[in-house]
């Protein structure tokens, strides 16, 4: 007999707790290695995602019941627990005394019975309890850090950036599980008939807010429909959709894309282009090159050439594009509902370490474009130093470039103020329900 998938997602947990290992990884290998049938697989992923999205939350409704406090329990103990407790509060699918019993059946085969004596009195002491209320945390920050499981430092950088009312809005809507959009493949169907197409299949789906080629799914295995199979559309967040737009490339440009990988604007590029022209596509890392021709492949985009490079050495790389792509590598704080481990994982010093490598890239990718070429810089974090900060750096020591005044125009909506400067767009989490997103035109005199 297989694990069950409380112990799965035990060992799902233990490895992303332990090895800062990436969530989303681990649950396709564990998802394959446990046999684990469709039902399983999203409960698995359910237990998973909750059980990191809401750990300050857990473990302050947690302490409570810990005579001697979390730092004295072995780490699988405490991630028992936390998982365990996740269930009891937020899932109503499995009863509680079925919780508890596969908890303590758990502890006892890998601990002992002083310890699965433990997690049973835990968790039925909470069960009967009442659970400690947000509003006796006096101090605000620590409240909202612990309300909405997020860390303090992060929480207060924020609330420098955008002000109390927009972070607590963010913050909300990070909680809230990640919708599954995809991009319509517009050299081979339109919305209007791949809607139609889903729904004789039995899928349901609705068109997208934010960008006019995209669609929502709302039910049903997407990625088995024939209208996948066949290339006519592909997954992508509809924040990212936009990037494509903003750099407009038209059929018969060479454009170039600095860091391609997995491929999902490189191929929006190819499809605006009507696969015409050439996209030379770049990544840093060779075993990524594969999953970009993969998607063109089944596209059906011949025009894209994949190759392993480092986009900060493209100082030294002869050609010149019409337009330019850098889709920056940055601490990801946009996309904290599809991977909220990146919230734990992330330092203060790494939001200055990564900022430093996009400027390189920057830098070394303007060299690769025209005069009067556009260059695109995007990233899917909300952080300005990342953001505003990298650009008004670059333009700084540019003065070649200047921004694109024309950017709005080729948005597929009218950007609220507050979210819009001259060639500068910011998307939080919470304005369309997508990912947090920073797009940014430049032109080359």
């Amino acid at each position: 007999m297989g694990i069950t998938v409380r112990e799965a997602a035990l060992d799902v947990l233990l490895k992303i707790e332990k090895n800062q290992a990436y969530s989303h990884l681990l649950l396709n290998e564990t998802r394959k290695s446990a046999g684990l049938d469709r039902r399983d697989s999203a409960l698995l992923t359910e237990i998973v995602y909750g059980t990191i999205q809401r750990k300050l939350t857990l473990d302050y409704y947690m302490k409570p019941f810990l005579k001697k406090g979390s730092k004295k329990l072995d780490t699988w103990v405490l991630v028992l627990l936390r998982l365990s407790m996740y269930q009891m509060i937020y899932l109503d699918r499995v009863p509680e005394r079925a919780i508890v019993h596969e908890a303590v059946t758990i502890a006892n085969k890998r601990g002992h019975k002083g310890i699965s004596g433990m997690v049973n009195g835990v968790l039925r002491a909470f069960q009967r309890a009442q659970r400690p209320a947000f509003e006796q945390i006096e101090n605000p920050l620590e409240r909202l850090s612990i309300s909405t499981s997020h860390p303090e430092w992060l929480l207060k950088r924020w609330i420098e950036q955008y002000g109390e009312h927009e972070v607590e809005k963010m913050c909300a809507e990070n909680l809230l599980p990640a919708s599954l959009s995809m991009r319509i493949n517009t050299t081979k169907t339109n919305r209007e008939d791949l809607l139609r197409e889903l729904e004789e299949e039995g899928i349901e789906a609705r068109a997208a807010e934010l960008s006019e080629v995209g669609i929502v799914i709302e039910k049903g295995a997407v990625f088995e429909s024939k209208a996948y199979l066949q290339g006519k559309m592909t997954a992508q967040d509809e924040s990212s959709m936009l990037v494509a737009q903003a750099l407009a490339p038209e059929a018969g440009m060479e454009i170039l894309d600095t860091c391609a990988a997995p491929g999902g604007k490189t191929t929006h590029l190819a499809e605006l282009m009507n696969n015409q022209g050439s996209v030379q596509a770049f990544d840093l890392h060779t075993q990524k090159i594969k999953l970009i021709k993969d998607q063109a492949h089944r596209l059906g985009l011949s025009i894209i050439k994949a190759e392993a490079m480092d986009a900060r050495k493209l100082v030294h790389h002869q050609p010149v594009y019409d337009r330019v792509l850098v889709d920056a590598p940055c601490t990801g704080f946009g996309v904290l509902k599809r991977k909220p481990d990146i919230k734990w994982a992330k330092s203060e010093q790494d939001v200055k370490q990564i900022a430093k490598v996009q400027a390189d890239i920057l830098a070394a990718a303007s060299t690769c474009v025209k005069k009067g070429g556009r260059l695109v810089y995007s990233t899917c974090t909300v952080d300005k130093a990342e953001n505003e900060g990298t650009v008004q750096q670059f333009l700084r020591n540019h003065p070649d470039f200047v921004l694109d005044e024309q950017l709005s125009n080729r948005l597929p909506f009218e950007p609220e103020a507050n979210r819009y400067q001259t060639g500068m767009l910011t998307v939080l989490p919470q304005d369309y329900q997508s990912d947090g997103f920073f797009i940014a035109a430049l032109l080359k005199k």
